[in-house]
């Protein structure tokens, strides 16, 4: 499908264009046979043990098969339903993708509510007396050290050098000795804002705003607390890797008579596919970690220090005053646009 379009401004025609549409692509061609043979961040290393085991005593029972022995008994595929097997990997699956899914959308949540609050305690808070332009400061650091803190939290680890970057020593300190710390940073942040607004530099109106994304900060935290402490039901877990090597070992028996040498191969490949499919479950369920299935949130927390960094650069209320008079502007004219489309 070719578009062709014909721009007319004032007395001038442009010929007709041809728009070229670039889609953008997360894989190209060359990405994707890299990815085909890429170890790191596959599930190979975990379920290769496991494969190998059922090989092996597809193996067996072949070696038993050539000697004669009555192991074919095809009757064994009804053992394990392969319909059955199927939709316990997708439920297992989608149910792991959507605790992924989940942690993303919160940890964006954090990014944007964390650049709106420095955004409006830097803008709305005023600095009158010596010493408040330098507590500001302070203040607006905490909010990545409160995204810092959650994903140390999350990640079971203590606070750290990075954290120690963005607060004082004494509260460095005290974080260290707390059970939740982004929580004790959120208290330090809504006690920096009810100071603010009895010193009536932080009027009500703009205090109850600011803790507002502050209390939707605290829910995320809460939300990404939920996924990491609700693990999959261990009933399921169970049953389901019950069935799956059941599944995986009642194949040579139907598959010796037929195939005959190649059963071990062909079972290990099966194998592969079903034990591969529960392991990425396992893989993203946790999204928090340090695997590199996990969210980047290293990467994340970055960028908002570097956006808190950029904002702190900013003078409040530069440009205001300096700013021309609408009516002084100059008078801009829209050029008339005809705009003719082919589609092919």
């Amino acid at each position: 499908m070719a578009r062709s379009i014909e721009i007319v401004q004032g007395n001038e025609s442009v010929p007709n264009q041809t728009i070229k549409r670039s889609i953008r692509r997360y894989e190209s061609e060359q990405d994707w046979f890299k990815l085909l043979f890429r170890v790191r961040g596959s599930v190979i290393p975990a379920v290769m043990p496991r494969v190998l085991l059922c090989a092996a005593f597809a193996l067996g029972i072949l070696l038993l098969y050539s000697r004669g022995w009555p192991v074919a008994s095809p009757i064994l595929g009804s053992l394990v339903p392969s319909l059955v097997l199927g939709l316990l990997l997708v439920f297992r699956t989608n149910t792991s993708y959507e605790r992924f899914w989940e942690g993303r959308k919160l940890w964006g949540s954090v990014v944007n509510l964390t650049r709106n609050l420095a955004r409006q305690m830097w803008v709305a808070i005023e600095t009158p007396q010596p010493g408040d332009y330098e507590a500001k400061i302070a203040a607006v650091r905490q909010l990545p050290a409160f995204a810092i803190a959650m994903k140390l939290h999350l990640r079971s680890e203590p606070p750290d050098a990075e954290l120690a970057s963005l607060l004082t020593a004494d509260q460095f300190a005290k974080l260290r000795q707390m059970n939740n710390p982004p929580l004790e940073v959120a208290f330090w942040i809504a006690d920096y804002l009810q100071t603010q607004q009895a010193q009536g530099t932080l009027n009500t109106h703009q205090l109850t705003h600011c803790l507002e994304t502050l209390d939707d900060l605290v829910d995320a935290l809460g939300g990404c607390e939920r996924i990491l402490k609700t693990p999959m039901p261990v009933a399921y877990s169970i049953h389901l890797k019950q069935l799956l090597m059941l599944y995986c070992l009642a194949l040579p028996f139907q598959m010796v008579d037929s195939v005959g040498w190649g059963t071990p191969f062909l079972v290990g490949l099966i194998s592969f596919a079903v034990f591969g499919i529960e392991e990425i479950g396992i893989e993203i369920e946790n999204p928090f970690g340090h695997d590199p299935n996990d969210l980047p949130l290293d990467a994340i927390c970055r960028t908002m220090q570097q956006n808190i960094e950029d904002l702190i650069s900013l003078a409040p209320g530069e440009g205001r005053s300096q700013s021309a008079p609408f009516e002084e502007l100059p008078q801009l004219s829209r050029p008339s646009q005809t705009l003719e489309v082919n589609v092919d």
